[in-house]
């Protein structure tokens, strides 16, 4: 598990200054929903409520693309990414694309 402390959808950080901009940062996976996973949720839908096959797998999906980016960003030199977002885009039936992107940066105390 890769964990970077300084992450934020802001575009400053409080008790920071940002020294050097690093430039764009991102993770992106390709995720499809197996057969079963498909029945399994069908069988969800069926009685309302949470579709906790398909939260997991969102959920798996963000983790994986924050993780790479985060990597990423560290093989440029940054201790922080700002202007963090997701973005999802089904890019064949049935398969989703997951992007995490943002602002790689360094920052120092202020």
């Amino acid at each position: 598990m890769v964990e970077h402390a300084l992450v934020t959808t802001a575009f400053t950080l409080d008790g920071y200054k940002i020294v050097r901009q690093l430039g764009l940062v991102r993770g992106i996976t390709v995720r499809s929903r197996s057969i079963i996973g498909n029945i399994g949720a069908g069988i969800q839908i069926l009685f309302g409520g949470n579709i906790t096959l398909y939260q997991e797998l969102c959920e798996r999906a963000r983790q994986d693309a924050y993780v790479i980016m985060i990597q990423h960003a560290n093989q440029m030199g940054a201790n922080a990414v700002i202007g963090m977002r997701y973005d999802a885009n089904e890019v064949a039936t049935g398969a989703t694309e997951v992007l995490a992107y943002g602002t790689a940066v360094v920052v120092e105390k202020a």
